[in-house]
C-alpha cells in the first residue's frame, strides 16, 4: 500500500509542476482511500502536502519569471485570511459533508481542465523576450476585485482542503490581467500561502501523522520537479484533458462512496448530477467553438 500511495503522490507534484494546480484534487482522495486516513486528517494533511509541493514547483516558474510577486502577495494575503476561518470552521462539519461538497468541486476543476487556457495561449508560454524570459505586465489588479475572490478563494481551501489552483487562476488572469503563463506560476505562490493558512486553521482540533504526510510531501515535490520539466513539452490539450476527464472520474468515485445506496436511486440525485455534467460539457463545447472561430 505504501508504495501505491508514493506512485500516486508522484502525480500530485507532476500535476502542480506541470498545470499550476490540481494537487489538492488527487491529495485527498489518495490520503482516504488509499492511506486509510480520516476526512478531517486528511484534508490537513493535504494542505500540508500541496502547500510544500506548491513552492517547490514555484521555484522553476520563478527563475523563467513567470511569478508576479507584488500580485500573488496581495491576493495571496487576503486568501489566506479566508483559509485560515475556513480551516476553522471545518471542525464544526461533518466530515462526509466536507467530502461530498469535495467531490461537488471536482466537476468545476474538470471543466477549467477541459476548456484550457483562454485566447488560445498555453500556460507554460507567456510573452516573452528576445532571451525567453517572461516580459512583465504592466498594470495592477483591483484591489476591491482581488480581497473579495481572494478571501471566497481562501475560504474553498481550508474548508475542503483544495489549494484553489483552479479558482486562483481565473482569478488571477481576469483581476489581475495577467496572461496564461504568468497566472499558473503566479497561482503556485497563492497555493502555498493558502495551504500554510488553511493547515494552521485545522491544526487546531487535527493531529497530522507527520510520518505519511512527509513520505507524500517528498514524492510530490520529486513529482514536481519532473512536471516543471516537463511543462511546454507535452501537448497541453492532450494534457488537460487527459487529467480532467481523470477528475471526473474521482468526483463519481469519491460521491459513490460517501452517499448512501439509496441517494443513487432517487430522482434529484441524477437531477443534480445531470445538471452539472450537462452545464460542464455545454461550457466546454462552446469554448471549443469559440477558439476555433477565433483561430480557424
Amino acid at each position: 500500500m505504501t508504495v501505491l500511495v508514493v506512485a500516486a503522490s508522484l502525480l500530485i507534484g507532476v500535476s502542480l509542476g506541470v498545470l499550476g494546480g490540481g494537487g489538492s484534487i488527487l491529495t485527498v482522495p489518495i490520503l482516504v482511500y488509499l492511506a486509510g486516513q480520516g476526512t478531517k486528517e486528511a484534508i490537513a494533511t493535504s494542505l500540508f502536502v500541496v502547500g510544500v509541493t506548491s513552492l517547490a514547483a514555484l521555484v522553476p516558474h520563478a527563475r523563467a519569471r513567470r511569478v508576479r510577486w507584488r500580485t500573488g502577495l496581495l491576493f495571496g494575503a487576503f486568501s489566506m485570511a479566508g483559509a485560515y476561518g475556513g480551516g476553522r470552521l471545518a471542525e464544526y462539519v461533518p466530515g462526509t459533508v466536507l467530502l461530498v461538497g469535495f467531490a461537488l468541486m471536482m466537476p468545476a476543476t474538470a471543466v477549467a481542465m477541459l476548456r484550457g487556457p483562454r485566447h488560445g495561449r498555453e500556460p507554460d508560454r507567456p510573452a516573452s523576450d528576445r532571451h525567453g524570459r517572461a516580459r512583465p505586465e504592466k498594470g495592477g489588479p483591483a484591489l476591491v476585485g482581488i480581497a473579495a475572490k481572494g478571501l471566497a478563494v481562501g475560504a474553498v481551501t481550508g474548508l475542503v482542503g483544495s489549494g484553489g489552483g483552479f479558482l486562483v487562476v481565473p482569478a488571477l488572469a481576469i483581476l489581475g490581467g495577467l496572461p496564461m503563463g504568468l497566472a499558473v506560476g503566479t497561482s503556485l505562490l497563492v497555493i502555498a500561502m493558502n495551504s500554510f493558512a488553511g493547515l494552521a486553521g485545522h491544526l487546531t482540533g487535527v493531529t497530522i501523522d507527520w510520518g505519511l504526510a512527509l513520505t507524500v510531501t517528498a514524492a510530490a515535490v520529486i513529482g514536481s520537479t519532473v512536471g516543471a520539466r516537463l511543462a511546454g513539452r507535452i501537448p497541453q490539450d492532450a494534457l488537460r484533458a487527459a487529467f480532467g476527464w481523470f477528475v471526473v472520474f474521482m468526483a463519481v468515485l469519491v460521491l459513490a462512496q460517501q452517499l448512501p445506496p439509496a441517494a443513487w436511486t432517487h430522482p434529484a440525485t441524477w437531477a443534480v448530477l445531470g445538471a452539472g455534467f450537462g452545464s460542464g460539457t455545454t461550457a466546454v463545447i462552446a469554448s471549443r467553438v469559440r477558439r476555433t472561430l477565433r483561430h480557424p
